[in-house]
């Protein structure tokens, strides 16, 4: 009987060895990150585009040892809640959003799964985190909010049409932050003397009427705030002003791409990179709530002299030498 007990419990730690040895040798479970998205997959192809690129920075690979999960709304913000519920029913380790609606919709999906803003105009007056230095929450990331911006954009339409007395400000006033920028340009606009003519778009319907608009005001410039209704429509708005022979600056690169003017604005590559440092702290162990959200520390200044000849503008050699980059 004690010959048969000592086999027995050989036999047993045999198998806890075994068990702990196969244990070990199964690879570990490789972190899934959902990315939600308001448009299609080739208009944020660029965003993840950079996104990725900041993850291979800090050694993650996809398919090796990071996989991705991809959703998008094609422009149809209805669209998210289910999008994101699917990320969270897949348990994706990190929600990654691209802007306001995404996040919104993925701060409804779940309280647990930590979500990362790659951009986000305002997410104290969004209510997505309590404070930018302390989240407090499931949400963290960068803000993309610079209200200082919009004080430059009537400088520089300044110094490109320097008879410049009447500016059209085109905006959606539901948007967030959008009293933050209207304060920055009024106080521009006063110290050059320029008046106002606020052009409100809530729907995509508005923006024709707008340009109409400006016209009757006898707009010397737009000044182009951009809100998720032009997400889609940038080149309607962009050759609205050309064919208005209305000089225009952006808030962001995305204009260029289609014709527009001039861009000066918070470099939004720069944002999507830097969200992989997010997404890496929170897989190391950090949470949300204790990572402060970051606001933009890179910007850029594009003009295209194409369209400048469209509208019968000659811009100053010592603007264009100032540019990151010259569309020709």
């Amino acid at each position: 009987m004690k010959k048969a007990a000592v086999a027995s419990i050989r036999v047993v730690v045999v198998l806890l060895a075994l068990g702990v040895i196969a244990e070990a040798q199964q690879p570990g479970k490789v972190p899934r990150i959902g990315l939600l998205f308001g448009v299609s997959a080739s208009s944020g192809a660029s965003r993840v585009g950079a996104f990725r690129q900041g993850l291979r920075e800090l050694g993650y690979v996809e398919g090796n040892n990071i996989l991705f999960e991809y959703r998008y709304a094609e422009g149809k913000e209805d669209r998210l809640p289910a999008l994101a519920a699917e990320l969270v029913h897949l348990s994706v380790d990190v929600i990654v959003t691209s802007n306001s609606g995404p996040t919104r919709a993925a701060k409804a999906a779940t309280v647990t799964t930590p979500i990362v803003m790659a951009r986000d105009i305002d997410p104290v007056g969004n209510g997505f985190v309590a404070s930018l230095a302390r989240p407090g929450g499931n949400i963290t990331g960068l803000s993309s909010l610079a209200p200082e911006i919009s004080g430059k954009h009537v400088e520089l339409l300044k110094e490109i049409v320097p008879r410049l007395s009447r500016l059209a400000v085109l905006g959606t006033s539901t948007s967030s932050g959008y009293a933050q920028l209207l304060k920055e340009i009024e106080i521009a606009a006063g110290a050059f003397g320029v008046k106002l003519q606020y052009l409100d778009v809530l729907n995509a319907k508005d923006i024709e009427p707008a340009f109409r608009a400006a016209g009757k005001g006898r707009a010397d410039a737009i000044l182009v705030l951009g809100s998720g209704i032009y997400a889609s429509l940038r080149k309607q708005v962009v050759d609205l002003t050309v064919k208005s022979r209305l000089p225009a600056i952006y808030r962001s690169r995305e204009y260029m791409e289609v014709g527009g003017l001039m861009a000066y604005g918070v470099n939004p590559f720069d944002l999507d990179r830097r969200a992989a440092i997010y997404v890496d702290k929170i897989l190391k162990g950090r949470k949300p709530a204790d990572l402060p959200v970051e606001q933009p520390t890179k910007f850029e200044f594009i003009i295209n002299l194409k369209t400048a000849k469209q509208v019968g503008l000659t811009i100053p050699p010592n603007v264009v030498a100032r540019a990151d980059k010259v569309i020709k």
